[in-house]
């Protein structure tokens, strides 16, 4: 249901893209619309990981210096048939864990130290597999490209924004430019995109719960370790980029209300819900 409702999604975000394009310069605003999209996708395919973990400080690590956070995530990646990925740990006592990287090959696993501190051992192990299950089902790739479509659809509203202050005037109701479709395009359609954006990301933390459950063994564990998450963030807030939000299991920020309704995860207790049912399904 989650993979379907992600396919649904990302063919209603691209079709945003193309209604903009289209309004910003019919067949050729199309055209320019899908080669904006697939510029931004291909920079951030191959260079997010290096970007992300820069901008966090990420230290790479290994057998020797982190032994125990070493030795759960070999243990996973085997378990889940997949090569064994980079391992890093971010100097931020904020307790939080992402993984990245364009496809299982090349992918990379970083915790903060105060995720560290927070959990115990079979807590951490369920979040690592819940980060490895954004890898092998490719999460990492999918939120790439919503995030550039999203960006795309953005760059062109402001496009026309600033066509309008500073482009010639006449009677444009005959092309479609009234100032209704004016606002629609550099307001709604962009809100609509980042709505869009914020479903498909927290459609793939769901799915990334359920698998990162079955990867364990140990769903309830995990349901324990987001809950104490989000209690950490609470008490110790990070720090964090809102580009990059989306790649946390947790996010980063605090609030309800609006705030919640552009949230990239969805509610800690209805995650803690699916994973206790998913638990006592498993019969543990």
């Amino acid at each position: 249901m989650n993979t379907l409702k992600t396919g649904v999604l990302m063919v209603a975000l691209t079709l945003l893209l193309v209604i903009v394009g289209g309004l910003l310069g019919r067949t050729n605003g199309m055209i320019i619309a899908l080669a904006l999209s697939l510029g931004m996708n291909l920079v951030t395919y191959w260079f997010s990981d290096k970007i992300v973990l820069a901008m966090y400080r990420a230290k790479p690590v290994d057998e020797s210096s982190a032994p125990e956070l070493y030795r759960i995530v070999s243990q996973l990646t085997r378990e889940a048939g997949l090569p064994m990925p980079k391992v890093y740990i971010i100097p931020n006592p904020a307790p939080n864990a992402f993984a990245t990287g364009r496809n299982p090959e090349h992918a990379a696993v970083a915790v903060t130290e105060g995720i560290l501190r927070l959990l115990d051992e079979r807590q951490l192990r369920g979040v690592l597999a819940h980060e490895l299950s954004h890898v092998q089902t490719r999460d990492i790739l999918i939120g790439t490209i919503a995030a550039g479509i999203a960006g795309a659809i953005m760059i062109l509203a402001r496009i026309a924004q600033f066509g309008a202050l500073f482009g010639g005037g006449g009677d444009r109701r005959r092309d479609g430019d009234s100032g209704l479709g004016l606002l629609v395009m550099v307001i709604v359609m962009p809100i609509a995109a980042l709505l869009i954006q914020m479903a498909i990301s927290r459609s793939r933390e769901y799915q990334a719960d359920a698998s990162g459950g079955k990867l364990s063994g140990d769903p309830r564990a995990l349901a324990q370790a987001l809950a104490r998450l989000q209690e950490g963030t609470r008490r110790i807030p990070m720090q964090a980029n809102p580009a990059t939000s989306h790649l946390f299991i947790v996010s980063p920020f605090s609030g309800g209300g609006l705030v919640s309704l552009f949230s990239t995860h969805p509610p800690i207790q209805e995650r803690v819900a699916r994973l206790e049912a998913q638990a006592d399904a498993m019969g543990r």
